[in-house]
């Protein structure tokens, strides 16, 4: 099996997933004294020891790779590299530190600028979603799809309020408040690559969040496309990882969840800086 192929791809993200959760998962339960990267933006331990697993896992696997990794940026590979691996060693950050039990390992692989593989490991649960791009979603092996929900009053939702929410409450506020009176319910709970991976198997029936990052994403979107969801930008455009925002569903949801965004023009203002 090729080095670039999908599937191997796949299979290294979920290995080294596994590993790094190994890690996070020693951490649940214990006193952490979390570091402040912004007034809401968390970091702990073991989002750094997590993230240095990471980095020997691809370095000593695949050295000429390139890396964006959440807590140390960008990480040269050899010249002109085709892969990026796009690494979040701990969603949830938040909810971690609160020994609140919803959090992940995220590994993103991207292939000539596009998504190819990846795997989000939730350690609490012994969890691990993974996909391959044209070979499907699976969790714990087993393959996943997402809803068939058509109509917004019988949809479970889920969202994450960004970390400018203090700042420019107006841009966010109004849009959860719109969807919260017309879906069945709304959920919001911490880790945008676990609401991508609830939403892959039907758990959740759609999920919109703005101002999320490569990292919070690369994995979790690739899951839900070959979960057969459809994933877009607030607007219905093409999804892409810088651009901040995003809206997922299955089919039928779709085009209700777009309807309610174009609502609200002050949510797809790209934040400041």
């Amino acid at each position: 099996m090729s080095e670039l192929d999908p599937l191997r791809l796949r299979d290294a993200a979920i290995a080294f997933a596994r590993d790094a959760g190994a890690i996070v998962r020693e951490g649940h339960g214990r006193a952490h004294a979390p570091e402040r990267k912004g007034r809401i933006d968390l970091v702990t331990e073991y989002d750094r020891r997590s993230e240095e697993r990471l980095l020997t896992l691809v370095r000593g696997t695949f050295p000429d790779h390139a890396v964006l990794a959440e807590e140390s940026g960008v990480h040269a590979g050899g010249e002109a590299p085709r892969v990026r691996w796009i690494l979040d060693p701990l969603d949830g950050t938040t909810n971690f530190a609160h020994n609140y039990p919803f959090f992940a390992v995220s590994v993103g692989v991207e292939l000539d600028g596009a998504m190819a593989a990846g795997a989000v490991h939730d350690p609490v649960r012994d969890e691990t979603f993974a996909a391959a791009a044209g070979a499907g979603a699976t969790l714990n092996g087993r393959p996943i799809r997402t809803s068939d929900c058509a109509r917004l009053e019988d949809a479970l939702l889920v969202t994450g309020f960004p970390y400018d929410v203090r700042e420019v409450p107006e841009r966010h506020v109004p849009l959860f408040q719109d969807f919260l009176v017309r879906a069945q319910g709304v959920r919001r709970d911490g880790s945008a690559a676990l609401n991508l991976c609830y939403l892959a198997m039907g758990r959740f029936d759609g999920f919109w969040e703005g101002n999320l990052s490569p990292w919070d994403v690369a994995a979790g979107s690739l899951v839900v496309r070959e979960a057969g969801g459809v994933v877009t930008d607030y607007s219905g455009g093409t999804f892409r990882l810088d651009g901040r925002q995003i809206c997922a569903s299955g089919p039928a949801l779709h085009p209700r969840l777009l309807e309610v965004l174009a609502r609200h023009p002050a949510a797809h203002r790209a934040p400041a800086g």
